[in-house]
């Protein structure tokens, strides 16, 4: 299982909100695709997919604060990917 963690974005910010989700628990991603907006005062950025695979559950509604570090969502990895196949 991947975790989506809000990332370290510098600048003294602590927290994040999160505006949109491109994606819904049961979606597929690849590698690369964006799957969360999240916004601070100072600026708005997409978190993208860190793997293939499918979202599993997804931790924080748009309009919540997540903190610097804190799991979004997670991924089920595609087997092929793990396997080196």
């Amino acid at each position: 299982m991947i975790r989506v963690r809000v990332p370290n974005i510098g600048e003294g910010i602590t927290d994040a909100t999160v505006s949109f989700w491109h994606v819904e628990e049961g979606d597929g991603v690849q590698a690369g695709d964006d799957m969360v907006e999240m916004a601070t005062d100072k600026a708005t950025f997409n978190i993208p997919a860190p793997c293939t695979g499918v979202v599993v559950e997804v931790f924080f509604e748009e309009g919540e604060s997540a903190k610097i570090g804190e799991v979004l969502a997670t991924i089920e990895e595609e087997a092929s990917k793990r396997s080196g196949l």
